[in-house]
């Protein structure tokens, strides 16, 4: 493994082994790798998914969504794309050789279309603060400063490995960019809420049969803020169900803290997927 826990099976000993040994700049990767594959897999895989649809919420970037098909035709493909991509760069290192074919490969996906730098911009963003957003309400412990800082320069050097530029040059000035960027462009469009609805679905068949659904799609809609409901045309929950759901997020609080910390890290690109049963091969990932 390329990044070792510390020894102490303590719950917080991930935690106090960043805080003492670690900097956010130097070791971005490995506090990513430790933060996100031992205390938080659960949050950050689920927080990331809100990313997705947040994005879905851009009008201005959703014609084109629409249009490749990927996230209509191939939902479950695309989806087990994109995580596995960015899972062998996180768990490996995105200057690993794996890491490395990951990057080449999403470049490669990008690279099929003209995405303005603005929406490169956003998208990056929200792989910083939904992780940082959904911990803050839900996570069994608090992110510390340096987790909050190394999730900002992690993604910032895989945005500069794609070429994305104007990376604002600060923590602070890349959370008023997704701030202001979300003010100004979180509109409806029927682009929106064509891909919100299929991405949504997509979760629900993972876990409930069809006739359940609409009983699971308000409970999702219930961890959703409303201006990104709105500018995906889903309904708003009612106010009882959201705190039902929202108190039963963070119920798990206690019960986690009482726990040891995992034994081994929680591994994407270990795990069966649903598209890849039988494994795969990063470099056929993606369309072709």
């Amino acid at each position: 493994m390329r990044w070792a826990p510390p020894e102490s099976r303590s719950r917080y000993a991930i935690r106090d082994h960043i805080e003492a040994n670690l900097d956010p700049v130097q070791d971005h990767q490995e506090i990513a790798f430790l933060s996100t594959c031992y205390d938080f897999p659960w949050d950050t895989h689920r927080a990331l998914e809100l990313a997705l649809l947040r994005v879905f919420g851009i009008a201005k970037g959703t014609p084109l969504l629409v249009q490749t098909g990927e996230l209509l035709q191939r939902t479950q493909k695309r989806y087990d794309d994109t995580v596995l991509i960015l899972s062998e760069m996180l768990e490996n290192g995105y200057d690993s050789e794996r890491g490395r074919t990951a990057l080449r490969r999403m470049n490669q996906q990008h690279r099929r279309y003209t995405i303005p730098n603005d929406e490169y911009l956003y998208t990056l963003s929200t792989f910083i603060f939904e992780p940082i957003r959904w911990n803050d309400r839900f996570a069994w412990r608090p992110l510390l400063e340096k987790e909050k800082l190394a999730a900002y320069h992690y993604w910032k050097q895989v945005g500069t490995l794609m070429n994305i530029r104007d990376i604002p040059p600060s923590y602070e000035a890349y959370e008023r960019f997704n701030v202001e960027y979300e003010a100004e462009h979180l509109r409806f469009s029927e682009n929106n809420r064509r891909l919100g609805v299929a991405s949504r679905d997509l979760m629900l068949g993972w876990v409930l049969p069809k006739a359940l659904w609409p009983l699971g799609a308000q409970v999702i809609h219930a961890v959703i803020d409303d201006p990104l409901l709105d500018a995906l045309g889903l309904p708003r929950p009612p106010p009882a169900l959201r705190r039902v759901v929202e108190a039963a997020l963070r119920a798990r609080g206690p019960l986690l803290r009482a726990m040891p910390r995992r034994r081994s890290p929680r591994l994407l690109t270990k795990m069966k997927s649903r598209t890849y049963p039988n494994g795969y091969r990063v470099e056929d990932l993606g369309a072709r």
